[in-house]
């Protein structure tokens, strides 16, 4: 899965890491097996940085548990104060 249209005022990371509207996150999803899901990340953002930053997690799925969708809508507010 490819994202692009970030905007200009948004991170990378925790630590701060500027991304821009030409950026572009790749995602590449895996199931070695059951209960197991690999997920590859590629960010590009060839205004900021020099080369592609790459990264892998493993997560343990739970096969029982409902997956919980979550959406950012654009210019979405937080209700809570």
């Amino acid at each position: 899965m490819e994202t692009t249209g970030f905007r200009d005022d948004v991170w990378l990371d925790v630590n701060g890491s500027p991304l821009t509207n030409k950026g572009k996150m790749t995602e590449r999803f895996h199931r070695p097996n059951y209960g197991t899901l690999d997920i590859d990340i590629t960010f590009e953002d060839p205004s900021m940085y020099s080369s592609p930053s790459r990264s892998r997690c493993t997560i343990a799925s739970c096969p029982t548990r409902n997956l919980i969708e979550f959406i950012c809508g654009e210019n979405e507010r937080s209700d809570a104060t």
